[in-house]
C-alpha cells in the first residue's frame, strides 16, 4: 500500500470526537504519516514508544490532539500494512462482544518501535568508513556522516556527536560523488569515459595536467572497477593503447563524461586474462601501481611477522624460521614491492628476484647521498 493510499485510508479513520486539530499545523489525513515519522525519529528497539508518548509527540511536534483509540487504530494499520513498525509486548485479553453478547478474546499491544534497515553497529562502521576515506573533504564527510546518522532514530544522533570533529585539512573536489556516480554509470553499461585528471599544486587545488600544448590533457580510458585502497577511491581502467592496467585516484578526476564507444574487453589485456580477482589482485598492488606481479622472497625480523599479515593477507608463506627472522615469499607486484621495500629498510632484505634486490640497493644509496653520506 503506498503513503497516499495508507493517508486516504486515515482519512477514513477520522473523526472529530477522535482528532483535534490546532492551528491546522497539519492536515488531519496526515495523522498516520505524521505517526509513521514520529517512530522513525523517536524509537528503535531498545526505546518504544507508549500509544501516549506517541499522543504527547503528535501534540508537540503536529500540533494534533488525537485520541488514544485513533492511534491504536493507525498503529495497527501500519503493521498490517507490512510497514517495519513492531511490538515490544502483546497481551490477550478476555471480554464481551458488544455485537454478539458472547466472550472473546483480543490482542492488545503496547510499546511500539520502528524497525530500521541498520543497527547501530553497522551505522557506526559506515561512519568509520567515511572518516577514514581520506579523499572525502572535511565538509563532504560532515555532510555524509549527518545522512547516515539520519538513518536511524535520534538517540543515536545525540550519542554520537563527538564523531562531527572531522580533521578540516583535506583538499576538496567538489565533483567526487558525481564522478563516482558517472563512472559506476560507465562501468554498467561497458562504455569508455573522458575525463581531467588532476594535480595539486603548492596552492593545494587541483590543476589539469597539461599535453604538449599546454591545454588540458582529456583521458580516454576503458573503466572497469571501483575500488579503495589506503583510504582512498581508485579506477581500474585501461588505455587503449596499453596492454596494462592503470590506476588513477578517483579524487582527482574532474570534467568526467560517458562516451558512446564500448570499453575494450577486461580478459583482452594479458594481466586479466583470466579475470580480475580483486582480493588478491589488491593484495598484489598495495599502493595501487602499474606494472607486471612476480613472484618475491625477502628476509624479515619475526616481530614484524603481524605488519606482514596485515599488508600481504594469508597468501604470504613462510619459512627457515628462525629465533629472530623468518622467510617470507609473496607474489607481488615488483613496484609495489619495491616501495615497500624501502619502507621497512631496517627490518627487511629482499634476496629474490636480484634485480629487485639490486634496485633498492641503488635506491638506498641514492638515498644516503641525499644526507652527504
Amino acid at each position: 500500500m503506498s503513503h497516499l493510499q495508507i493517508a486516504s485510508h486515515a482519512a477514513l479513520l477520522y473523526d472529530c470526537a477522535e482528532v483535534t486539530d490546532m492551528g491546522s499545523m497539519q492536515p488531519k489525513k496526515m495523522l498516520i504519516l505524521n505517526i509513521l515519522e514520529i517512530l522513525k525519529k523517536h524509537s528503535n528497539e531498545n526505546h518504544p514508544l507508549t500509544q501516549k508518548q506517541i499522543g504527547e509527540l503528535l501534540e508537540k511536534d503536529y500540533g494534533m490532539i488525537v485520541d488514544r483509540k485513533a492511534i491504536k487504530r493507525n498503529l495497527a494499520n501500519l503493521m498490517e500494512s507490512d510497514y517495519p513498525v513492531r511490538t515490544k509486548s502483546e497481551q490477550i485479553r478476555t471480554g464481551i462482544s458488544k455485537e454478539t453478547g458472547e466472550k472473546e478474546e483480543n490482542v492488545a499491544c503496547s510499546d511500539f518501535y520502528y524497525e530500521h534497515a541498520f543497527s547501530e553497529g553497522e551505522l557506526r562502521l559506515l561512519i568509520n568508513g567515511v572518516l577514514f576515506s581520506k579523499g572525502v573533504s572535511h565538509r563532504q564527510g560532515k555532510d555524509l556522516i549527518h545522512k547516515i546518522e539520519s538513518l536511524t532514530d535520534d538517540s543515536f544522533q545525540y550519542r554520537t556527536g563527538h564523531i562531527h570533529a572531522l580533521p578540516d585539512n583535506q583538499p576538496e573536489n567538489r565533483q567526487l560523488f558525481y564522478v563516482l556516480e558517472v563512472l559506476d554509470d560507465a562501468i554498467g553499461k561497458k562504455k569508455k569515459i573522458e575525463f581531467t585528471y588532476n594535480s595539486f599544486g603548492t596552492d593545494k587545488k587541483l590543476h589539469p595536467r597539461l599535453d604538449e600544448a599546454g591545454l588540458a590533457k582529456k583521458q580516454i580510458i576503458n573503466p572497469y572497477q571501483i575500488v579503495t585502497a589506503n583510504g582512498r577511491f581508485y579506477l581500474i581502467c585501461n588505455h587503449d593503447s596499453h596492454e596494462n592496467l592503470a590506476y588513477y585516484r578517483i579524487d582527482r578526476i574532474t570534467d568526467i563524461q560517458i562516451l558512446k564507444d564500448p570499453v575494450k574487453p577486461l580478459r583482452s589485456i594479458p594481466e586479466a586474462e583470466n579475470g580480475l580477482n580483486l582480493p588478491s589482485h589488491l593484495a598484489e598492488h598495495l599502493y595501487m601501481f602499474p606494472g607486471k606481479s612476480e613472484r618475491v622472497t625477502f628476509r624479515a625480523k619475526k616481530y614484524l611477522l603481524n605488519d606482514l599479515i596485515d599488508w600481504f593477507g594469508n597468501d604470504i608463506s613462510f619459512s627457515d624460521e628462525t629465533e629472530t627472522d623468518v622467510t617470507a615469499t609473496i607474489r607481488v607486484n615488483i613496484n609495489t614491492m619495491r616501495m615497500w621495500a624501502l619502507q621497512y629498510a631496517l627490518h627487511v632484505k629482499v634476496l629474490e628476484p636480484k634485480e629487485l634486490a639490486e634496485q633498492i640497493r641503488t635506491d638506498l644509496a641514492s638515498a644516503l647521498n641525499c644526507y652527504g653520506i
